[in-house]
Parts: structure tokens; C-alpha cells; sequence
């Protein structure tokens, strides 16, 4: 990974986390990434969702790296992969503090009305926010 911004947060790993093998169940990555999706947007300051518009989850990309086993600590890293009119896909890893990769890949997210369901721009608020988030071209 290129030195980019990016946004990091803990998750702290639950029993309830695990299945039989002793590692995190892969339907648990998607909980981690929602959780640090959500707590990027409010750390914004700013509302991210009202009465008209809120985000939903176009699509989802995970590419399981490494098996998370219990117990480590790990955390999930957000970053602007892309920019558009009504949606930003928002690059993710979770990984370990020794550095180890478990798991990359991406979030379409899409502003939509709340009445109709269709694209709507980008809350300005999360349009700054994903800016700052964004790499820098290659020189």
C-alpha cells in the first residue's frame, strides 16, 4: 500500500465473533467495515444523512487475505479510492498491529432520495471528508 491518507479505527474482537475454527466468521469483515464507515461519517461533524438523502451500499469487495484468529487486534483503515457526482468508493483494509493484511478491498457507497430512491449528490460535508481521504495522483 502507497502512503495515503486514510481514516483507522480499532475494532475490539468479540467471542461472538468467532466460528468453530477459531477465527473470525468472513460475515463479521462486512460488520467491522460498516461499523468503521459509520464512525468516519460521524466524525465528519457535520449531518451525512437527513429527512432526504442517505447513503446505501451499492456494492461490496472483499478479498480475504489472512484469517483473523482470536486473540489480535486489528483495525480497519478507510480511504477515498474514488469520487463521484452522488457516490464515493471508499478503499478498506483490516489488519493486524503487527502489520498483517487480513483482508482489502473496496465500498461503493450511493446518496440516494429517501422518497424516490434515486441518486442524489453528495452531501457536501462527505464530498470535503472523502477529499481528504484521497491519494494523490502517481507523479
Amino acid at each position: 500500500m502507497t502512503d495515503r491518507p486514510v481514516f483507522r479505527m480499532s475494532i475490539p474482537l468479540r467471542w461472538s465473533d468467532l466460528d468453530a475454527f477459531n477465527h473470525v466468521n468472513n460475515a463479521r469483515y462486512l460488520t467491522f467495515l460498516e461499523q468503521a464507515r459509520i464512525e468516519w461519517f460521524e466524525s465528519i461533524g457535520e449531518p451525512w444523512v437527513t429527512d432526504d438523502a442517505a447513503p446505501v451500499v451499492a456494492s461490496a469487495t472483499l478479498n480475504f487475505k489472512r484469517p483473523i484468529e482470536y486473540p489480535t487486534e486489528v483495525s480497519v483503515e478507510l480511504f477515498t479510492e474514488k469520487l463521484g457526482n452522488s457516490s464515493v468508493v471508499i478503499g478498506h483494509r483490516i489488519v493486524a498491529a503487527d502489520g498483517t493484511l487480513h483482508c482489502d478491498g473496496n465500498v461503493v457507497a450511493v446518496w440516494v432520495g429517501r422518497r424516490d430512491g434515486r441518486p442524489t449528490p453528495l452531501p457536501d460535508c462527505v464530498r470535503r471528508a472523502s477529499e481528504r481521504l484521497l491519494a494523490a495522483p502517481a507523479a
